[in-house]
């Protein structure tokens, strides 16, 4: 973050100081869990249903914390934070959102905006991802190609809601030159309000899928809602446009700002060509771009990285890098945020692809695709895609007659409810050797029963199904309850 004194924190977020002089200065982070403060930091004290921060106070203090943002008095130096609706500025998730954590979430959002207007004035390039699937592995592999050009800050995993979001944008520092921010979306409005927080200047929407049809309703609403990423762009601005999915591209008749396409599409303004997978299922292609072009070798698993690399690459051909430093830097590229395609070779041979953090029917189709490209006799440990609404059961149908185009020789899928069954039954009837359980527990059970050397051990489901459990039994033993 920017220096700040606590009056100045009490200024930009309409607080009020309480045991404090103003002139105690913020020189360190930003943190609302007591455990991560350090020497000159800002506690921010939230208020939850299990947990609240106000308890924390003394712990955070005795760790170095300059000042607290509070929402009632606490025997600290502190910025008591007014209820949300007399926050000043738009900056919180749900304009109908009352209660003393909404007033500290939009403070918190009001004091991003902050620091992160200043910053921009100095040269801080902001850039924002959101899609339904593949925001956090290009928001990583974005970052990992901008920090070839400077010091870039961008969120662990997929640290992307209304708290997440203002939280890295105050990991920004003078010497920061690029903030990459993923944007999630839970309703209308959400991404709007992000992008408040932290206004970008280059935009990503990645695609427009299935992920999250329960909340929204249909899939038009979910593009309307992305789209709110394009709308905020200034004239100046870019937006990178998934030119695969035609729903996204256009979207380029809703923003001001200068359109990239991204994608295989011959017309796409970044593209790949003669693309490839290797037996471990990583993609090779050569990058086509107005400004040249260059081969890339992914060390990445799945050939859906190739999308994710090239909106990638996209950012960071108009951030000032070159082609030749683009592909070179997609090479080394590695995985960073957890269960998401992760592969592990056991001792014996057995390959585990780990990609349990999260699921829906398009994120599913492409690890199965990338499962039937790799070597070996094929396993896939299937559970549940969460929020799809009234099109669950048919969309697990669907998926159990993917896992039979794909030639998987042995699924096990894990769970009870109505449409993880539908899935194992489209399975067993499209000829699949389809097993259905009842837990993480006997799926580990099952399948380390069954695995041998240069076997392929799929994990995939929704993050609520954990069998990210299975996948810790087959690398290592660990428990699976």
């Amino acid at each position: 973050m920017i220096e700040l004194t606590l009056a100045d924190v009490a200024r930009v977020t309409g607080g009020r100081l309480s045991g404090a002089t103003g002139e105690e200065r913020v020189t360190g982070t930003v943190e609302f869990d007591s455990r991560a403060v350090t020497t000159g930091g800002l506690f921010v004290a939230l208020p939850g249903e299990r947990v609240d921060g106000h308890a924390f106070v003394g712990a955070a203090m005795a760790a170095g914390a300059a000042g607290v943002l509070a929402a009632r008095e606490v025997d600290a130096p502190a910025v008591i934070v007014p209820p949300v609706h007399e926050v000043s500025g738009s900056y919180v998730l749900a304009a109908d959102a009352d209660g003393a954590g909404a007033g500290v979430l939009a403070a918190l959002a009001v004091l991003a905006r902050h620091v992160v207007d200043v910053l921009t004035a100095d040269g801080l390039l902001v850039v924002g991802i959101t899609g339904s699937s593949g925001k956090t592995s290009t928001k990583d592999l974005t970052a990992h190609l901008l920090e070839g050009a400077g010091e870039t800050v961008a969120p662990p995993g997929s640290f992307n809601n209304e708290l997440g979001h203002p939280w890295t944008a105050l990991r920004a520092t003078p010497s920061t030159r690029h903030l990459v921010l993923e944007l999630s979306a839970r309703g209308p409005g959400h991404v709007a309000a992000l992008c408040r927080v932290a206004p970008p200047r280059i935009g990503v929407v990645l695609n427009v899928g299935s992920a999250h049809l329960g909340e929204f309703g249909s899939r038009e609403a979910i593009a309307q809602a992305k789209g709110e990423l394009v709308e905020a762009l200034p004239e100046n601005g870019v937006a990178v446009l998934g030119a695969d999915d035609p729903v996204v591209a256009a979207m380029e008749h809703r923003t001001a700002a200068r359109v990239v396409h991204a994608g295989r599409a011959p017309e796409a303004t970044v593209r790949a060509v003669d693309e490839a997978l290797d037996d471990a299922g990583r993609a090779t292609f050569r990058l086509v771009t107005p400004a040249g072009e260059a081969p890339v070798r992914l060390a990445l698993h799945g050939a859906h990285h190739v999308d994710n690399a090239l909106a990638a690459a996209a950012v960071a051909l108009e951030a000032g890098l070159d082609v030749a430093t683009v592909a070179e830097r997609l090479g080394t590229a590695s995985a960073r945020s957890r269960w998401r395609m992760e592969l592990t070779e056991r001792p014996d041979g057995v390959r585990v692809l780990n990609d349990a953090y999260n699921a829906n029917p398009e994120s599913m189709r492409a690890a199965l695709a990338t499962l039937g490209a790799m070597g070996g006799r094929h396993t896939a440990v299937l559970g549940m895609m969460a929020e799809l609404g009234d099109d669950a059961a048919r969309a697990h149908g669907e998926i159990g007659r993917e896992v039979a185009r794909t030639g998987v020789e042995r699924l096990v899928v894990v769970g009870a409810d109505e449409a993880v069954v539908r899935l194992h039954e489209a399975a067993a009837s499209a000829g699949v050797d389809s097993h259905l359980v009842p837990d993480v527990a006997a799926a580990a059970e099952m399948v380390s029963a069954g695995v041998a050397p240069g076997d392929v051990v799929l994990v995939k489901a929704s993050r609520s199904a954990g069998l990210e459990r299975v996948a810790a039994v087959l690398i290592d033993g660990e428990g699976a309850r």
